[in-house]
């Protein structure tokens, strides 16, 4: 199949590389407003067309689909043109820069059975595919809490806060692996500006989920030390995945707290429940080598081959949009939390 990639800036060249070196693709050209950095894209995977226009792009026939890597104040105006000449997309996180403009996206893509995709690309990445196996079997047993930390020292954004740059990545990612998703009941956000840029540098979210889990993520533009971790215990076992670590990415804890229930009928006090420490083993699961990136364009286009929703489809990148949202009212509410309505989180899109 044929692809353009539109936006040869950051993320661009990543996805231009990628899709060379999948056989499933023909990278057909680079677009870019910047036609001069086009040419440098398209030069470092052995060259391709490039362009500056992007009607170019969309009134070619034999270009079957697009990957847009614009800054989201752009993608909803790329991906619905996109989407109205035929062409199945791929576009970066976050999938738009509201959700209602998110949600006239995936309705439309949907309309018109085409495969929109968010490039949520740690989903993609050995460990987190690894994590969601391991949960998806029981092996963590229930989820009870989900527990995130991404902060680093910069770099601090011009146009959005630290919450809709970094909580992206954790929440695309609790989207991927818990059964249940994203199925959020309520946000609470707080965040902190100390240098004064008018928006939050360092930032909490709370989110009880509606299996009665407890999800959390600190994100921070300030630390000194960079640290990107996220803890999922479980009734039978606890796993921690450490992004930073190489050498063990991912190490599941066989110890925690053994709750024995008392019944309420018998119990004389709530207190009389028995609560006992279980200290197992540590074990870290054996993982594949291979780049997330090429793991993303390789479901793309098995989704279109196979005429199927992606495994981090437009309705996944709308419901990270609809935490992002709810966590701006929240700060706006001066961390109030703010009620999700079960069934927007549970959009379903038939492709």
């Amino acid at each position: 199949m044929n692809i353009a990639v539109v936006g040869a800036g950051y993320w661009g060249p990543n996805l231009a590389r990628n899709f060379r070196g999948n056989a499933a693709w023909n990278l057909a050209g680079i677009c870019d407003l910047d036609i001069e950095r086009a040419r440098s894209v398209a030069e470092s995977v052995g060259g391709a067309p490039v362009t500056a226009r992007l009607g170019d792009v969309l009134n070619d026939p034999l270009i079957d689909a697009v990957a847009i890597a614009t800054p989201a104040r752009t993608h909803h105006a790329i991906v619905m043109a996109a989407l109205e000449a035929g062409k199945h997309v791929i576009v970066e996180k976050p999938l738009a820069d509201s959700r209602t403009a998110g949600l006239e996206m995936v309705e439309r893509a949907s309309e018109l059975r085409l495969v929109l995709m968010a490039d949520h690309t740690y989903c993609y990445t050995p460990a987190v595919l690894k994590i969601r196996d391991l949960i998806a079997e029981g092996f963590l047993g229930e989820v009870l809490f989900v527990d995130s930390v991404r902060i680093n020292l910069g770099l601090i954004q011009p146009d959005v806060d630290v919450f809709w740059d970094l909580a992206p990545h954790d929440l695309s990612i609790m989207d991927f692996v818990l059964p249940g998703g994203l199925d959020v009941t309520s946000v609470s956000a707080h965040g902190a500006d100390p240098l004064r840029t008018g928006k939050s540098c360092v930032g909490y979210l709370a989110m009880p989920l509606s299996g009665g889990a407890m999800a959390h993520v600190h994100v921070n533009w300030l630390s000194p030390t960079k640290i990107r971790q996220m803890v999922i215990g479980g009734t039978k076992r606890t796993l921690v995945w450490d992004d930073l670590n190489p050498q063990q990415r991912v190490s599941v804890y066989d110890r925690g707290v053994d709750i024995a229930e008392v019944s309420k009928a018998t119990a004389v006090d709530a207190r009389a429940a028995n609560i006992s420490y279980r200290l197992g083993d540590t074990w870290a699961p054996a993982l594949d080598e291979g780049e997330a990136l090429a793991g993303v364009v390789a479901e793309f286009a098995a989704a279109i081959r196979e005429g199927r929703t992606a495994r981090t489809s437009g309705g996944a990148g709308l419901r990270v949009l609809s935490v992002l949202e709810a966590a701006t009212s929240s700060l706006e509410a001066s961390g109030a939390p703010q009620s999700m309505a079960a069934a927007s989180m549970k959009l379903e899109v038939a492709r």
